[in-house]
């Protein structure tokens, strides 16, 4: 399959190229996109040197069967619908997408059967909103799913290398605020995005109104409180959800231990520092809520992996198994 990666150069960009590797697509040519600032920069896939080109609208209408998006919503609305019209299936990680009708808003595993017959633009969701909705399926199919209530802590890699940067500044002494609206060392900050009019940050309600999308459920209550924390890699969530019918735990357990895509702890629990190059969302410290409908647990998942890369490759292998191209 002939691919493309745009923002080839940034974080998720660069994950994209790796996780093509780990999962072993099939690629018969892979051309690396980005800004004229990094253009002529190389980058390696399976050994192989790989020279990065402008990004410009001619290119974008060259012939290809998948094109990864991750250079932001402005570059994603530019182009991505020139790749469209010229062929591609376009997997944009950006939030350019994600609230438009017709766009699939995908986790494979979940509602992997939109992609069935379908060419276009798939939107890629936001991170904490994966991570969250892959064992929230799982309990829905179990129990009816009617409240889900979510604390986050993300991590300063989610705002990018600039993020990194501003967390590394302050902890060798730096003062500045950098990119967050407060010191984010040795400190938590209890905004991700700016404030709507109800109180909401833009991070919260992308998880309010993603979670109903991809789960399909509109009627579903959902309020999130996210909070950056002083963490290079790794998002975690605290999850309080109420069910149409008494939740049995046990049943639970053993669902969320063998689902896709979830890595279920029984007895221990899971940090940011634990996971590694993990693709999956760990889920522990399952317990009872305030009664037999509701209950709780950890999750934890890497925000540039599970959150973003891995997540977009996934899209790509569930559409070319559908189409009959793997």
């Amino acid at each position: 399959m002939k691919l493309a990666v745009v923002g080839a150069t940034g974080e998720v960009g660069r994950m994209m190229v790796t996780c093509l590797e780990e999962f072993a697509v099939p690629v018969e040519s892979l051309t690396l996109f980005a800004s004229a600032r990094s253009a002529g920069s190389t980058l390696y896939y399976a050994d192989t040197a790989l020279s990065v080109r402008e990004l410009t609208s001619a290119i974008m209408r060259e012939p290809f069967d998948y094109v990864l998006f991750s250079a932001g919503a402005g570059v994603a609305r530019e182009f991505a619908p020139l790749a469209a019209a010229s062929g591609a299936v376009v997997i944009d990680n950006s939030s350019g997408f994600r609230q438009e009708k017709d766009v699939p808003l995908v986790v494979p595993e979940i509602n992997g059967n939109l992609l069935k017959g379908y060419q276009g633009i798939v939107a890629n969701p936001n991170c904490t909103t994966i991570q969250m909705v892959l064992p929230l399926a799982v309990l829905d199919r179990l129990f009816g799913l009617r409240k889900v209530v979510v604390s986050t802590y993300q991590s300063v890699s989610g705002s990018g290398h600039k993020g990194v940067a501003t967390l590394e500044s302050q902890r060798a002494g730096g003062s500045e605020n950098g990119i967050y609206p407060n010191l984010i060392d040795l400190n938590v900050i209890p905004q991700v995005g700016s404030f709507a009019d109800n109180g909401y940050s833009q991070e919260e309600e992308k998880i309010h109104f993603e979670t109903r999308k991809i789960l399909n459920n509109w009627n579903l209550e959902v309020s999130a409180t996210t909070v950056r924390v002083p963490v290079i890699y790794g998002h975690c969530e605290s999850i309080y959800a109420e069910f149409a019918s008494e939740v049995d735990l046990s049943l639970a357990a053993r669902e969320l231990e063998k689902a896709e895509s979830i890595a279920f702890e029984e007895n221990t629990y899971v940090t940011p520092r634990d996971l590694g190059n993990s693709n999956d969302s760990h889920i522990c410290r399952l317990r009872r809520g305030t009664g037999p409908n509701s209950l709780c647990f950890w999750n934890v998942g890497h925000n540039v992996r599970l959150g973003a890369a891995a997540n977009a490759v996934r899209i790509l292998l569930k559409h070319a198994q559908l189409a009959g191209r793997i």
